[in-house]
């Protein structure tokens, strides 16, 4: 259970990005955070792993208080949470497999992971990954040489080799075309309804949202606007959030 209680942020700036927000999130859920960008969903993502600090509130995550975890117990809590970003974050330079065993970087001894040196065991799973994914013949080929969609599984896979309990995904779809995001989201339901993993998505689209998930959280302007099932927000909810001018994703 990921419990979420009076989540402020607020920047050096003044600039309030969340505003005492409050949720609860059973193990397993799909929940999908959408909103225009500025809404707070990236803030909120990354408060949970505290790659961002919290201005107030708290974030308890199966019994662990993480917001005031120290340091070395924020390193352990993150090795069980997965992210994925938008922009990839790969090194684009190194091969596809030596990017998805940098998700056992938590796990193994800093000077062998500085010399690239992973165990066996490790690498077999590195392939596995990549494998379930559906790439993998790309192991061998830089990242550089893949397409977006592509190098968005390569994420996907990295984070699958930390054995997460939970994944934040990061608009992880939003600089894919409408095909390859349902491609990337359909692997991402699959983690979460094979695997068991709690998935926390932001989107900018609802038909996405509608599409994959068991729950719909929508921000605007850092404020929790909705959170419901996919099927209970309409059109003219959504632009309420939007604006009149939003653009959907259409589902084929």
């Amino acid at each position: 259970m990921l419990i979420i209680e009076n989540l402020t942020k607020i920047y050096d700036n003044g600039y309030k990005a969340l505003d005492n927000i409050s949720l609860e999130i059973p193990d397993g859920q799909f929940v999908s955070i959408i909103g225009l960008s500025g809404s707070g969903k990236s803030t909120l993502l990354r408060c949970i792993n505290r790659l961002i600090e919290p201005t107030s509130g708290r974030i308890i995550w199966n019994g662990i208080d993480i917001t005031k975890a120290g340091d070395e117990d924020v390193r352990a809590i993150r090795r069980r949470i997965g992210m994925i970003f938008q922009q990839f974050n790969l090194v684009k330079r190194s091969t596809v497999l030596t990017n998805v065993l940098q998700g056992r970087l938590g796990y193994t001894n800093p000077a062998f992971s500085f010399l690239n040196y992973f165990s066996k065991a490790d690498r077999e799973e590195a392939l596995a990954n990549l494998k379930r994914v559906g790439i993998r013949e790309q192991a061998h080929k830089r990242a550089s040489d893949l397409s977006g969609g592509q190098q968005q599984r390569v994420g996907i896979a990295r984070a699958l080799m930390q054995r997460p309990e939970l994944m934040l995904a990061d608009e992880p779809v939003a600089s894919l075309d409408p095909a390859t995001s349902h491609s990337v989201m359909k692997y991402l339901e699959i983690l979460n309804k094979e695997d068991g993993i709690t998935v926390l998505c932001s989107l900018h689209f609802l038909s996405l949202a509608r599409a994959y998930s068991d729950r719909v959280i929508a921000l605007k302007g850092g404020v929790l606007q909705f959170d419901g099932g996919p099927g209970e927000i309409d059109n003219d909810r959504f632009k309420e959030i939007y604006g009149e001018d939003a653009v959907e994703v259409q589902i084929n």
